[in-house]
């Protein structure tokens, strides 16, 4: 039997508490020489890491829709890899695969129908980007934006994004710039990630929330006030954004990843004065899943790709595992045909925005 390298949850933070390193183990294991009907042998080139994954690590994950991660199990995630061995009719060798369940291994065999197959000459053969700006980071930005921001061209909206530097906030900015914003302010956690945003990204401006006063920037850098907020973050960050939106403003309540290291319910309640203020100027705050939406996948995936001047090498360079899951691991590499490469940290923060 093949040996492989696997990534196992270990233990779980509890809901009020930080995830570690020690939550994770790496793990050998084996695969079975021969396939049953209906499998396929992967190997894993690229998986993605992402703030939702928090919710998983714990007993009772607060959505129905994600279902929580065993201890001594491995841990599964979107992933992206090729076809090695199949006994399942629509996969052959060298197939480029991809999955929202798939396992955190070297190497893997799973049941074919949870793979979809990829065209890996639509994405100029970076695979990397099924799991960043045309997979399900994408597809949440641009939905997102679409469904939920009501943006109108021509009518000189400000839009705020919280988690800038993330995968999808890096590209729901560009995203709500191309939709007819005519302004947009990130909001981030480094002068580094400022200064991309700015002069590599397109935003107009960006805010370094450790150690600027957002509301002061905000103030400076959103005179008109603001028409649509990506949240990302929630918390005190996403409390000073409401306090500043205009009448008849939206909200697009795509994360909370301040909340998370919290036992509250999703999305976490407001504080009764800014509920006061949603109330008061009509702010339209609603909860966005992007699953809501598989329907209008496929149309979108072909649209991130050729939306004009979008910044996509970035957005996966930004969206890297680090960035969001320092207590996990990091897979792949800048190299697309490198193998997997694993690696645990020796510190974890789950940090509450990009």
């Amino acid at each position: 039997m093949a040996s492989i390298q696997q990534v196992v949850l270990n233990s779980r933070p509890g809901k009020n508490g930080e995830p570690v390193a020690e939550n994770f183990k790496v793990e050998e294991s084996y695969l079975p020489q021969d396939l049953q009907e209906g499998q396929v042998k992967v190997c894993t080139k690229f998986l993605s890491v992402d703030p939702y994954m928090r919710c998983r690590m714990n007993e009772d994950t607060g959505a129905d829709y994600l279902l929580p991660w065993q201890v001594s199990s491995v841990v599964t995630g979107g992933g992206v890899g090729l076809v090695e061995d199949s006994k399942h009719q629509n996969f052959r060798k060298c197939d480029v695969v991809t999955s929202f369940s798939w396992p955190w291994q070297t190497r893997a065999v799973v049941d074919g129908a949870v793979l979809t197959k990829i065209d890996p000459e639509l994405i100029d053969g970076h695979l990397s980007y099924m799991l960043g700006a045309v997979g399900m980071p994408g597809l949440t930005a641009l939905l997102g934006v679409r469904e939920k921001g009501h943006v109108t061209p021509g009518a000189n909206q400000t839009m705020v994004v919280s988690g800038a530097a993330g995968a999808c906030g890096m590209l729901a900015g560009q995203i709500g710039r191309l939709e007819g914003c005519s302004r947009v302010v990130g909001i981030c956690g480094s002068d580094e990630k400022c200064q991309i945003l700015v002069s590599e990204i397109g935003f107009d401006a960006a805010i370094n929330y450790k150690k600027d006063n957002v509301a002061e920037k905000l103030r400076e850098y959103c005179p008109a006030g603001v028409d649509a907020y990506f949240d990302n973050v929630g918390g005190d960050i996403s409390n000073t954004v409401i306090n500043q939106m205009n009448p008849n403003s939206h909200i697009i309540l795509c994360g909370q990843i301040s909340q998370y290291n919290k036992d509250v319910p999703y999305p976490p309640p407001l504080p009764p004065p800014i509920d006061v203020i949603l109330k008061e100027r009509n702010i339209k705050r609603e909860r966005f899943l992007v699953l809501n939406y598989t329907e209008k996948f496929e149309g979108h995936w072909c649209q991130i790709w050729k939306l004009p001047q979008l910044q996509l090498d970035l957005a996966v360079f930004l969206s890297s595992p680090g960035e969001w899951l320092h207590c996990s691991l990091v897979v792949g590499s800048r190299d697309e045909s490198a193998e997997t490469e694993w690696l645990l940290p020796t510190s974890a923060k789950w940090s509450s925005g990009s």
